[in-house]
């Protein structure tokens, strides 16, 4: 695996470690963490920050009724949870997010093709598989997208992202990503709000691909 150059700031890792992040970019960031080792420890140092702000907050009473539902479910049998590994280029959250099925490409034109893993008011999160050389519309963004390369790589204005990089736009970005020469390029990009597409075919043809 390339060098990770690209990782998640401290505030987004914080955030996941509260389960404070909307799923969509949960997915993202459970995915880039493992496969980061930088972020991974960064994230776990939050989980165990978390664990001691809670040993310090002091008790709360609680009613009868709450106390009989907690100990009802302390009683009733477990059902584990199924473990999802990787597979392929794909890491375990995303196993998880496909259900254990391989991904359902639908073509986007121009070669390129996406598999929706989630879509609600939270937001979206999918695959994207780009052909080598191939551009992905230019763009702005009215909320954030988070991207990670999960196989090949790509360049925009900001740089050059390669197996486990995560970039992070805003409305301040306006790019053009262009797969790199070699393997396609499959990325987990996530967002909370539609993208801003700047020519006309790609904005009359969003509401239908979802993006």
């Amino acid at each position: 695996m390339t060098e990770i150059t690209h990782h998640a700031p401290d505030a987004l890792l914080a955030a996941y470690a509260a389960g404070s992040l909307p799923q969509p970019f949960a997915i993202v960031v459970a995915a880039h963490i493992s496969l980061c080792n930088d972020c991974r420890a960064a994230c776990a140092a939050h989980e165990a920050a978390g664990g001691a702000v809670l040993e310090t907050v002091g008790e709360e009473a609680v009613s009868d009724a709450l106390r009989g539902r907690v100990l009802g479910l302390l009683d009733a049998p477990s059902v584990p949870e199924p473990q999802f590994e990787r597979v392929g280029i794909f890491p375990g959250p995303v196993v998880e997010a496909m259900r254990g099925r391989p991904p359902r490409w639908t073509p986007l034109g121009m070669g390129i093709r996406q598999c929706i893993l989630a879509s609600g008011r939270q937001g979206s999160a999918r695959l994207l598989s780009i052909p080598p050389g191939r551009a992905v519309p230019d763009h702005s963004h009215n909320g954030l997208e988070l991207t990670l390369v999960l196989q090949g790589a790509f360049s925009d204005e900001t740089g050059c992202f390669g197996v486990g990089d995560l970039e992070i736009a805003d409305q301040s970005l306006e790019h053009t990503p262009v797969a790199d020469d070699g393997a396609e390029c499959i990325c987990l990009a996530a967002t909370d709000a539609p993208l801003r597409f700047s020519s006309l075919i790609p904005s009359l043809l969003q509401p239908i691909f979802r993006i």
